[in-house]
């Protein structure tokens, strides 16, 4: 069993762009991941075998439509876990799957299509605990303004003259 920090679980492969956006944040923090596809209606022994198995600190949910995944993930772990809700025909029913968790079934949740956001709530809960990740969350967010400073500047430029 490899360790790792963050496993992302994924309810369908069409929920790929969510994913690669998580994954691609989860790379510029230089935290270890790992990242499956099974589905809690479809495959629920798979989703048992994959977070039983995980060395994870942290766990990733992303699904759609009714967005059992992160309750399920949940209910197979005491670590932290972060919900996903995927967009789709009807948005809201994903949404409200992952907010409206059950007492004593509590799942983090970020935006719709939140991945990039997941990824940089579990950087910061592994933060807690790991200084070199602290770091590197604390230049992502440094990365962030400076983007910000550049675009206000553009925008007083072109408007403010």
């Amino acid at each position: 069993m490899e360790m790792v920090d963050v496993c992302v679980i994924a309810g369908s492969i069409s929920d790929i762009e969510v994913i690669k956006k998580c994954v691609s944040i989860l790379k510029e923090l230089e935290i270890s991941h790992e990242v499956h596809i099974a589905s809690a209606h479809k495959s629920p022994e798979l989703v048992e075998q994959i977070v039983g198995n995980s060395s994870a600190k942290v766990f990733i949910a992303i699904a759609g439509l009714s967005a059992a995944l992160p309750g399920v993930v949940a209910s197979k772990t005491l670590k932290p876990v972060i919900g996903v809700p995927c967009s789709g025909k009807i948005s809201l029913d994903a949404i409200l799957s992952v907010v409206q968790m059950p007492p004593g079934m509590p799942v983090g949740c970020v935006s719709l299509d939140g991945g990039a956001n997941a990824a940089l709530l579990a950087a910061r809960i592994l933060a807690l605990n790991n200084e070199k990740i602290a770091e590197r969350l604390e230049e992502y967010r440094d990365k962030l303004v400076e983007e910000m400073k550049k675009q206000d500047k553009k925008i007083e430029e072109e408007l403010n003259h």
